[in-house]
């Protein structure tokens, strides 16, 4: 592809962007560092970085909700994507348009000159000259993976948050929590504030913070939640206390989130100042399709990503608080460096009958993988299916209307059977 071409279509960029690296996934700062400064991106604007194990994309939602409702102009970056490229960056809530995202990759690409760079690495970098270009007044980045070396971490956080701390891409951060943490909390900065949604942090994560004398704030010490009838209350130790609407974001668990994302903006007060009108609209706007997504209709189809144990928990909370009247089918379809065995253990008292499917990706686990894993854990009632579409295809055809049809394990499993919903044309 030659350089600074910006007449090539989406497509032909995102493909050129998954051949520029031998790896998928080369954590460092260096060569996206190095990038960096070749286009000059400095940020004028504040910029909240978003880390953890789970609750990423929901924080952030929550974030950009409010703050647009406060009149800010927002960008926002997050990852991975389900349908389009185009989600993960957003300007004023909107995706960004083809012929921009292909414009800054020329941008990115120009710059580069022969150092190799990584499809989020150039993802990121391209984020943030849209956002410079078009002059937005905050950036709101999530973290793709761990946080000290991830390419997000290039740019400093005015606020940095960690939603939770819990065992998922061990082969690149640590096979327990310590170690993880420790690489979660690279992304807070030297005397700036940095928030922490875990109810039980690791010692690394606040050990680190200590260290580097960062302002940071604990949910529980310094900031929390109080359910109530038909609200909740937000308090700090700094002074905020608001009874508000529960968040349009479904589950218990975006109580934290949510908390999280008020104990930031009440640290950068003075930068973005926010009114609780503002809050309130934003906690009711805020959407993020895959993340306990309920579609309407009968059987119900609840649409979840959960692919680790942490946020399998979560969505098994979330079904039996929901309730049932007839059967719950699952479709089901996982990455196979992930933890099974683990994600089946915390949902399978909530599933009566589980369809399971391959992924059609290198990392993807086989359909018989999952059905092993599935009677190894002492389930019986499985059905293989070559891919995810008929797996789903099938849950449709046999749901009853008391019944319903949860898709859940990766990003792949929800993007494909929400593609499939789209293509099908009503009866």
């Amino acid at each position: 592809m030659p350089r600074a071409e910006t007449g090539s279509n989406l497509g032909e960029w995102l493909a050129h962007l998954e051949q520029l690296h031998p790896s998928t996934i080369e954590l460092g700062l260096a060569r996206v560092d190095a990038v960096k400064e070749r286009l000059r991106l400095q940020t004028p604007f504040p910029v909240i970085t978003v880390g953890g194990t789970n609750g990423k994309g929901s924080t952030c939602a929550m974030l950009e909700a409010i703050l647009a409702a406060a009149g800010y102009r927002v960008g926002c970056y997050t990852s991975p994507h389900l349908l389009r490229y185009n989600e993960r960056v957003r300007i004023n809530g909107r995706e960004v348009d083809d012929a921009a995202l292909c414009h800054a990759f020329a941008a990115v690409e120009a710059a580069r000159g022969d150092i190799s760079l990584t499809y989020f690495e150039f993802g990121t970098l391209a984020a943030m000259w849209l956002f410079l270009q078009q002059r937005v007044e905050v950036a709101i980045l999530e973290v793709g993976l761990g946080g000290r070396l991830d390419a997000v971490n290039v740019f400093d956080a005015d606020c940095a948050i960690v939603t939770c701390v819990d065992l998922d891409h061990m082969d690149y951060l640590g096979d327990n929590r310590e170690s993880i943490g420790r690489e979660k909390a690279g992304i807070f900065r030297a005397a700036r504030p940095a928030v922490s949604a875990d109810p039980n942090p690791p010692r690394s994560l606040l050990q680190h913070a200590e260290e580097i004398a960062a302002r940071l704030k604990q949910i529980g010490r310094d900031f929390g939640a109080e359910p109530q009838q038909g609200q909740w209350l937000f308090w700090s130790r700094d002074g905020w206390r608001l009874t508000l609407p529960y968040p349009s974001l479904r589950g218990t668990y975006q109580l934290d989130n949510a908390s999280a994302c008020l104990a930031a903006l009440e640290t950068l007060k003075d930068k973005l100042p926010v009114t609780p009108q503002d809050i309130r609209r934003g906690l009711l706007e805020a959407t993020v399709p895959g993340r306990f997504q309920v579609l309407p209709g009968k059987p119900a189809l609840i649409l979840d990503v959960a692919h680790n144990p942490h946020a399998a928990r979560a969505l098994a909370s979330n079904l039996h608080q929901m309730g049932c009247g007839g059967k719950t089918i699952a479709v089901f379809a996982m990455l196979g460096d992930k933890d099974i065995a683990g994600v089946i253990a915390a949902l399978r008292e909530e599933i009566d009958l589980w369809l399971v499917a391959g992924i059609a990706h290198a990392r993807g686990a086989s359909a018989a993988e999952l059905q092993a894993s599935l009677v190894l854990a002492g389930v019986e009632a499985i059905h293989a299916f070559p891919d995810i579409t008929a797996a789903y295809r099938h849950a449709c055809q046999i749901a009853g209307e008391d019944d319903r049809i949860a898709a859940f394990g990766s990003f792949h499993t929800v993007a494909e059977v929400m593609q499939d919903v789209r293509n099908r044309k009503p009866d």
